[in-house]
Formats: C-alpha cells, sequence, structure tokens
C-alpha cells in the first residue's frame, strides 16, 4: 500500500475520525468528562513538563558530552535503555490492539460505510502507531531536550530514533496479536494478550536486576549493563547491533537505516494485516465483556456472606486486567525474592531494602483490586435489590480484594521470616496498613462506573488518586525506616495519617 493511497479523500477522512476519537478519548481520560477542569489540567502538564525537564537534567546532564564515535561500554549503556523502551512502547502498543478489539463499539457503523474494511483497518493500525510513538515522545522529550541543551544539536537525532522504535513497536504488537488470534481464538486472545503486554512491559527490566543481583548482588541494573564482563561479551564496536545507539548519538547514516527499517515493518504491517485485522475485529466484536461461561453447572445452596464472598471471588478471577496486573505484579517480585533468597544466613541488610518495595508494590495492587470491587460493580441495581444489609456487600468486596493482596505476598513474607523475622512483621504490617490504606479510600471516594473503564478511573477523584499514590508511597517509607531502624519511621507514619485524615476529610458525604 503506498503512501499516496493514504491520501485519498476516504482515507483522509478515515483518518481524521480516528485522531479526533483518539483526542476525545485523552481528554475526556484526563479531564473525567468536565471541560471546566482543562485549564487545571494544562497546567498541571506544563508543571509536569518542568518537572521531567529538571529531572531529566539530573539524570542524564552529565552524559551530554557523548560524542559519535562512543565507546562500547557507552554503546552497550545506550543500547540497553533503548531496548527498556522498546519493550515498554510494545507493551502499550499491544494494550491498544487489544481496545481496539475489545473496546471499541463503532464497528457497526464503520462497517456499514461504503468503504472497504481493508481501508478501515489499515487507517485504525496507522492511528494505533501514530499514538504509541507521540506517547514515546512525550515522555522521551525532556531527556532528549537537555541533551540537546548541553550536549549539541546532534543529540536532536534521538527524536528519530524514538519515531523508529515506536513503529517498529506498533508493527510487532500488531502481527503478534493477530497470530494469537489464529492460534487461540478471540475469547482467549483477550486475557492472553494483556498477559503478553505485562510481559514484554516487564520482562527487560527483571532479567537485567537479575543478572545484576547474580552478579553485583544489586538491584541496579545500570551497574551490569556498565559492567566490564557484559562489554567483553557484546559484538564488535562496527557490528550493526549498535545502529540504534549510533542514530541516538548522530550518525545519520544509521538514523536513515533505523528510521528506514522501522517505517518498513510498519508498511508491511499496514498491507499484510489489515485485512486480517479486520475478520478478527469483526470476531472479538461479538463477546461479551463478562465472558459468561454457559456450562452446565449443578446447584449449590450458600448461606448470603458466603454467596457474596463466592461472587467477588468470582468475578475477580474473571477480569483480565487482574489477571494481568497480578502477574505483572509478581514478575517485578521475581528480583526482590532472588535477593530474599541470597540473604539467608548472611544478615538482613539485603533484606531491609526490600521492605518498601513490597509494601509499595501491595498498596498499588490493592488500589487498583479496590476499585474493581467497589466501584466497577457491573450490576449495581441487582446487588442493592438483594434482601441483605449493604454493610455485608462491602464487608465481601473487603475480604475479596484483602485475601488477593494476601495470597500474592504471603509467599514473600514467609520467605523473608526465614532471613530476618524482625523485617518480616515490619513488611507484614506494612503490606496490611498500605493494603487497608488503599481499600478505604476508594470506600469514601467510591463511584459508579463499569469494569471495562479502569482505565479511567483515576479521573474520578484526582484527590482519591493523589491520596492512594501517597498513602501508599508514605506507609512504605515507614516500613522501610522501620526495619532499618530509624526514628524518622514516625515522621512517616505521621505523614500518612495525615493524608488518610485529610482524604477523609475532603471525601463526599454518601447519602
Amino acid at each position: 500500500m503506498s503512501l499516496a493511497a493514504f491520501l485519498t479523500p476516504s482515507y483522509t477522512w478515515l483518518a481524521q475520525h480516528e485522531f479526533r476519537l483518539a483526542w476525545r478519548d485523552w481528554l475526556s481520560m484526563l479531564t473525567g468528562g468536565k471541560r471546566r477542569r482543562l485549564r487545571v489540567v494544562a497546567l498541571a502538564m506544563l508543571a509536569f513538563a518542568l518537572f521531567m525537564h529538571a529531572v531529566a537534567y539530573s539524570v542524564v546532564g552529565r552524559f551530554a558530552e557523548i560524542e559519535v564515535d562512543a565507546e562500547r561500554g557507552t554503546l552497550v549503556v545506550i543500547t540497553g535503555c533503548a531496548l527498556l523502551a522498546w519493550s515498554l512502547m510494545m507493551s502499550q502498543a499491544m494494550e491498544s490492539v487489544t481496545r481496539a478489539f475489545y473496546a471499541r463499539s463503532d464497528l457497526d457503523l464503520i462497517l456499514s460505510s461504503p468503504v472497504a474494511s481493508r481501508r478501515i483497518f489499515a487507517v485504525r493500525i496507522a492511528t494505533m502507531a501514530c499514538s504509541t510513538i507521540l506517547m514515546a515522545l512525550l515522555i522521551a522529550a525532556p531527556f532528549i531536550n537537555v541533551l540537546t541543551y548541553k550536549g549539541g544539536a546532534h543529540w536532536l537525532a534521538a527524536y528519530g530514533v524514538v519515531v523508529a522504535v515506536g513503529a517498529t513497536a506498533a508493527a510487532l504488537s500488531v502481527a503478534l496479536t493477530v497470530a494469537l488470534f489464529r492460534l487461540i481464538g478471540p475469547k482467549r486472545t483477550r486475557l492472553a494478550s494483556q498477559i503478553v503486554a505485562a510481559i514484554i512491559g516487564a520482562i527487560f527490566v527483571i532479567v537485567l536486576q537479575i543478572a545484576a543481583i547474580l552478579s553485583y548482588g544489586t538491584l541496579s541494573y545500570f551497574t551490569f549493563l556498565q559492567s566490564d564482563a557484559l562489554v567483553a561479551l557484546v559484538p564488535a564496536i562496527d557490528s550493526l547491533v549498535w545502529w540504534p545507539a549510533r542514530a541516538i548519538l548522530g550518525d545519520l547514516a544509521a538514523l536513515a537505516a533505523v528510521f528506514a527499517i522501522g517505517a518498513a515493518l510498519l508498511a508491511a504491517t499496514i498491507a499484510i494485516f489489515s485485512a486480517r485485522f479486520g475478520d478478527h475485529a469483526i470476531a472479538a466484536a461479538g463477546i461479551s465483556d463478562g465472558g459468561v461461561s454457559h456450562r452446565r453447572q449443578s446447584f449449590r445452596a450458600f448461606r448470603p456472606r458466603q454467596a457474596l464472598r463466592r461472587k467477588e471471588w468470582t468475578l475477580l478471577g474473571r477480569d483480565p486486567w487482574l489477571a494481568s496486573q497480578t502477574l505483572m505484579q509478581l514478575l517485578y517480585l521475581l528480583p526482590p525474592a532472588l535477593m530474599l533468597w541470597r540473604a539467608f544466613g548472611k544478615g538482613n541488610e539485603d533484606v531491609v531494602l526490600l521492605v518498601p518495595v513490597l509494601v509499595m508494590a501491595a498498596g498499588q495492587l490493592a488500589g487498583g483490586l479496590a476499585w474493581l470491587a467497589i466501584s466497577g460493580e457491573d450490576a449495581p441495581d441487582l446487588v442493592a435489590t438483594a434482601p441483605i444489609p449493604e454493610s455485608w456487600v462491602i464487608q465481601a468486596k473487603i475480604e475479596a480484594v484483602t485475601g488477593s493482596v494476601a495470597v500474592v505476598f504471603a509467599p514473600f513474607v514467609l520467605a523473608m521470616a526465614l532471613a530476618s523475622p524482625r523485617d518480616a512483621i515490619v513488611s507484614a504490617i506494612g503490606i496490611a496498613t498500605a493494603a487497608i490504606s488503599a481499600i478505604m479510600i476508594q470506600l469514601w471516594f467510591r463511584t459508579q462506573a463499569r469494569r471495562k473503564h479502569f482505565r479511567r478511573r483515576q479521573t474520578s477523584s484526582r484527590i482519591a488518586t493523589f491520596a492512594e499514590a501517597f498513602s501508599s508511597i508514605a506507609w512504605a517509607g515507614t516500613a522501610g525506616l522501620a526495619a532499618a531502624g530509624r526514628w524518622q519511621a514516625g515522621i512517616t507514619a505521621l505523614i500518612a495519617m495525615g493524608i488518610l485524615i485529610g482524604a477523609r476529610a475532603v471525601a463526599p458525604k454518601k447519602p
């Protein structure tokens, strides 16, 4: 499919339609559908941009003087960072493809138009690629700008590499998702694609952290990337492997090659998969969100409280987000688990570093699960009409969330107890406190929404979003300081309690 074909009226109209929908979706996610928040959002984005530039200045400012003829060790670090960025783009692109299959409700309307479905989905794939590239550019811009300011214009070539890497990630995500459709069918692909996206987004960092732990006893993957042992194993300095790194540094020939490869992969993906993409999207459109099984099951009588708990566990078990996010949490906890294993019989210095990591992860997971259980109730009217007290319903939801968190983190606490019983107790208390705090915030700010709108949950209340995040951070800091025997733990605990008190004070009153 040539570039000239995309300039025809049908393609340009479809492209405008897709970008208009993407803009509305993005704006709605930021403002919660309330346009009066737009000015506040704009100011917040400006402040965030300034903050990111300050972070970039402190992180990459010292690397600005690197030239195109950099040594092999420098190329290893740059390539490692590029691969990390690519894995995150790939994860985002796969989520975009999954949403295009399952979360779009305009298929019937668009497919009834006199435009070939191949054209529709060619534009849709291109739009998803542009969305992935744009998001990557927004994240990378502060770092590239700082490098350009301090090191010279040759760093601007990094923008071209970001575009090429984003195009490659989008192309491979479409091909992988279509392959999953053909192998396991549309129903299973919804869950499988989210799991694969979680794995791709986490696996590279995890592998580097595990390598750093095994080699140097640290979680810092930069330590491993900068090691002499790794540099000795990588290809020679004139290898094609270093093209992306050289392109980032300003090598125009390498930049042209990398850009051409990315563009060619995306064009080939659009040409090959646009028709198949449409067939699979149509097939996926017939799948219900709930994924209800029609298998014959024997009737079992449950007591009301027992039935409520069973209902919540069943719904959480069916939720694709829960499966992917729980898996991601488990994957990110693999390096801490490895450090625990290495800490046996060697004192508790390494174990102390893991305490805030576990507490922070528990708070994040509990917050997401609490939203699904409390605010993401898809049948609130049915539950409300049941002849049971509302307190029973809330209690069942809390038990389901706390039980899920306990299942994920109990093995780590038990393993920690073998290395350092004191740190295990501190971790258990911190995990429980962070999880309960996140649940309480979700209870105070609960609003009715559908589970499929989980991605937009942060728009319901900015106060709840920030309170949940800062509460988890404060409790993680408290647990870490307490495990280290520092008196400052009392201060961070008071800060965490203050966050909860403030959130409760400003929470909307329930009738």
